[in-house]
Parts: structure tokens; C-alpha cells; sequence
């Protein structure tokens, strides 16, 4: 199984902090976001990485390359990152993944190193994290949910009333799912020319297709997704990152 993290977007919400570098390289708890990501994924037990990259890749490239030399991390560029979303760096990684099962990751989020965990050794070869106990708005990608954690409905457009929770952007995907996912991928892309969507749309499209995807909820594990300033500056302050390395 591979580790796709997704990093090619601009973070406009977040200048000027990233006027002069990419989101995943901030600062948070004295570790960037990436740092924590990957050594996350390496305790996990994955080190075969896919990344896709565009708004200062470089600088992202130059931290991976000085430190954590020995991964496998394959770069993707995203040419078209300033007119894209997250769909079209996903459909991107189709050649660099080649067929194999993944864990998908969005590159903003900071959380606990046990939740991989949970993901990888759930049952379920598709399942997404989800928490639940917040309260949630318009902009919180919301799951609705069936008998058995099954998920009916994923994106920011489910009713919070109706939602059992928010998705918090790491999901692992089995390599038929991944099949299925491309070719709807291929469909929006390239035949409907549609760059603009989340990837959830496409989670969507294979669910109502009839494809299994679980929710794994991560009980009171820490993690929270780095947004705003007010985003980030919550994690600092609080601590609520401190726990994203704990003692065994």
C-alpha cells in the first residue's frame, strides 16, 4: 500500500503565511505539518509515498530530499494547481500509484499517529476517518451514515442535521476502489472537463454506483485540519497537536 498525500494547492486563506511557502511546510508544535504527516505514515509502516505537488514544489522537494532522505517519495507535479482542486491532483497520482491500494491523504491536516492505525487494520478495505462531537457548518466535508458505519452521503452539501460526523481527510482505498475511482476521475475530467471538485465528489459517485466505503470513527484521538490563521494558531496554542505523538 502507498501514502498519496496531496500538496499542490495554493492556501489562499492562509496568506500571508504562505506567500513565500507551501501550507504543509508551516509550523506547527516546532515540526512543519509534513514532518508530522510523514513520520506518521512511517510509523504506520508506509514509506512507499506519493506526492502531488505544484505551488512552490521546490521548497517541498528540497525538505523531503533533506530530511527523510531514504523514503521512496514519488513527485507529482500539478501544473494546474492555482485552477484545480484536490480531484484533479488525485487523478493525477493514477500513474505513480500503479494499480496499488492506498492511503490518501490531504497535506494540511495534523493528527494523532495512531489513526493510519485504525484505518489500516480495520476489516473494511474502504473506509475514511471520521469524527464525530463537533459541531458542524457549511464548510466541514460531512458523512451521513447507514447500518454498519456505511457511508450514504460525503460532502460539505450533507445537511449537518443529518451528518454523524465530520471526514477528516485521510481515507484507505483498496486497488479495485482505486480502479473505480480513476475512471470516474477520467470521466469528470477528461470527457465532462471538470476540474474544480473535491474529491468526494467522486467518493459519491462510486458510492451511488454501489461501491462499500466505511466510516472508522477516531473517537477522541487528536487531529484538526489547518485551514486559517485562526486554525493554526488554535493548534499552537491549545496543545491540541501535543498528543500527535504519544508514548506507547
Amino acid at each position: 500500500m502507498k501514502g498519496v498525500i496531496l500538496a499542490a494547492g495554493v492556501a489562499s486563506r492562509l496568506r500571508p503565511l504562505t506567500e513565500s511557502r507551501p501550507k504543509c511546510l508551516l509550523d506547527v508544535g516546532g515540526k512543519t505539518i509534513l514532518a508530522l504527516t510523514l513520520e506518521n505514515l512511517v510509523a504506520a509502516g508506509i514509506r512507499d509515498i506519493v506526492m502531488v505537488t505544484g505551488y512552490r514544489e521546490d521548497q517541498i522537494r528540497k525538505f523531503v530530499a533533506t530530511h527523510f532522505p531514504t523514503l521512496d517519495v514519488a513527485f507529482v507535479t500539478n501544473e494546474r494547481f492555482a485552477t484545480t482542486n484536490n480531484s484533479y491532483s488525485l487523478w493525477l497520482s493514477r500513474p505513480a500509484v500503479g494499480g496499488d491500494g492506498i492511503l490518501l491523504l490531504d497535506s494540511d491536516i495534523v493528527f494523532d499517529r495512531r489513526i493510519p492505525g485504525l484505518l489500516l487494520e480495520a476489516r473494511e478495505p474502504d473506509c475514511l476517518a471520521m469524527v464525530r462531537g463537533k459541531s458542524l457548518g457549511d464548510e466541514e466535508i460531512k458523512v451521513k451514515l447507514g447500518a454498519g458505519a456505511r457511508v450514504l452521503r460525503i460532502g460539505k452539501d450533507v445537511r449537518p442535521a443529518e451528518a454523524a460526523g465530520e471526514s477528516i481527510g485521510i481515507e484507505k482505498m483498496s486497488a479495485p476502489f482505486m480502479d473505480r475511482l480513476y475512471s470516474i476521475l477520467d470521466r469528470t475530467i477528461l470527457d465532462r472537463k471538470t476540474v474544480h471538485l473535491f474529491y468526494e465528489a467522486a467518493f459519491q459517485e462510486a458510492i451511488d454506483a454501489g461501491a462499500v466505503m466505511t466510516a472508522i470513527d477516531v473517537g477522541t484521538l487528536p487531529c484538526i485540519e489547518i485551514d486559517t490563521p485562526d486554525d493554526l494558531e488554535s493548534a499552537r496554542r491549545t496543545g491540541e497537536c501535543a498528543g500527535v505523538h504519544p508514548t506507547p
